[in-house]
């Protein structure tokens, strides 16, 4: 027969067994969030804050909470007859090949950000360079301020040109940070990057000519 486990022996299973996660819950109202959910960006402290269904809802209204969050949209839209050639992906001056623009409300101006080893990292946008991406793709038209961004992607000569929810710009960024080896990101980024690129192809539709901001 065994013998029955001690107090002691009780104890030191407490320590082995890790405590499970605590759920993740909505950041206004406390709600437990189940699977997917939307988000919101705080336009006061520059961050994400995740919302239930109801919170989300309420903050797409204009004006809600005196505008300090923003539900972040969950459209997708892509531009294949854009004109962002090399000479203007030259202009931005982004060391890496993939760039997202996004129009800061709080800063009054549109600012340009890279993922890299130490994630986001923004980069000096000359207003005549932004003039120059607006000239040439109808997206720069529809970015709404602080939850979308311009996600631009250049391989091989080629440059596409999407229009994406900000969380995503930032979850890629994140994803990188964590996946990024050596010089170049190494295979195990690259791959990631490539089926962010694919999920957002397969995702996103040309704007209508009715598009508007939201």
């Amino acid at each position: 027969m065994s013998a029955r486990p001690t107090a002691a022996h009780r104890g030191l299973r407490r320590f082995r067994a890790p405590a499970p996660p605590p759920p993740e819950r909505c950041e206004l109202c406390g709600t437990e969030l189940v699977g997917r959910h939307r988000h919101l960006v705080d336009t006061r402290n520059r961050g994400l804050a995740c919302a239930c269904p109801p919170c989300a809802l309420l903050f797409e209204r204009p004006g809600a909470g005196a505008g300090q969050f923003r539900t972040v949209p969950d459209r997708c839209l892509t531009d294949p007859g854009h004109r962002l050639d090399e000479a203007i992906w030259d202009r931005l001056r982004i060391p890496v090949g993939v760039a997202f623009l996004l129009d800061n409300s709080a800063l009054g101006r549109v600012v340009a950000l890279y993922p890299s080893p130490a994630g986001a990292t923004e980069s000096e946008l000359d207003p005549a360079a932004w003039q120059s991406v607006r000239d040439a793709t109808r997206l720069a038209g529809l970015l709404a301020p602080d939850v979308e961004a311009l996600l631009l992607h250049r391989d091989d000569g080629r440059t596409d040109c999407h229009l994406i929810p900000v969380d995503l710009a930032y979850e890629l960024t994140g994803l990188l940070r964590l996946l990024w080896r050596g010089f170049d990101g190494g295979a195990e980024a690259r791959a990631a990057l490539a089926d962010f690129f694919t999920e957002i192809a397969r995702r996103a539709r040309e704007p209508r000519e009715e598009a508007h901001r939201p």
